[in-house]
């Protein structure tokens, strides 16, 4: 199966944070691959990964980072392909900083932002997964499969009062 979806992390303890998003790509059984590259301190091998990985026939970035997190916006920076950034929680300001980073991009330059941190990283799966519904009737079908139980789990639910 080919990788459509490429998520990229500023460094290696962005792992945790990030787990959610693969947990549920293998769910899915949907192609993927995992990098870690800094917007920063690996900038020429970023860009060459980017351009590379969209040659190769990635259709959604998923970037997670913390702190500054420019990640997302330096991935978008290098291609048209979808950026959906996830902002790490960080100690000082608990993912504020980051959210703040992925989500200000200047006009022209867009970057989809989830919420920070394990939940945004979730989401930010089936934001990519959604992405390629639009062209791809089995990953349609598995989501539409996916909210029918969503859905049924809560009408189970019975509150006893």
């Amino acid at each position: 199966m080919s990788k459509k979806i490429s998520i990229i992390m500023g460094s290696k303890s962005d792992l945790e944070t990030v787990q959610p998003a693969i947990d549920t790509l293998k769910k899915f059984k949907a192609g993927f691959a995992v990098k870690v590259l800094s917007a920063h301190r690996t900038p020429k091998e970023l860009e060459k990964y980017v351009t590379g990985a969209v040659a190769a026939g990635t259709k959604v970035f998923i970037a997670a980072a913390g702190g500054s997190a420019a990640l997302a916006g330096v991935i978008a920076s290098h291609t048209i392909v979808p950026v959906i950034g996830i902002p790490v929680e960080t100690r000082s300001l608990k993912g504020l900083d980051s959210l703040l980073s992925t989500v200000q991009m200047p006009p022209g330059v867009p970057v989809a932002s989830m919420a920070i941190g394990k939940a945004g990283a979730r989401n930010a799966a089936l934001f990519a997964l959604e992405i390629l519904a639009g062209s791809d009737s089995r990953v349609r079908s598995a989501l539409l499969k996916y909210r029918r139980g969503m859905r049924l789990e809560i009408k189970k639910i019975k509150i006893k009062v």
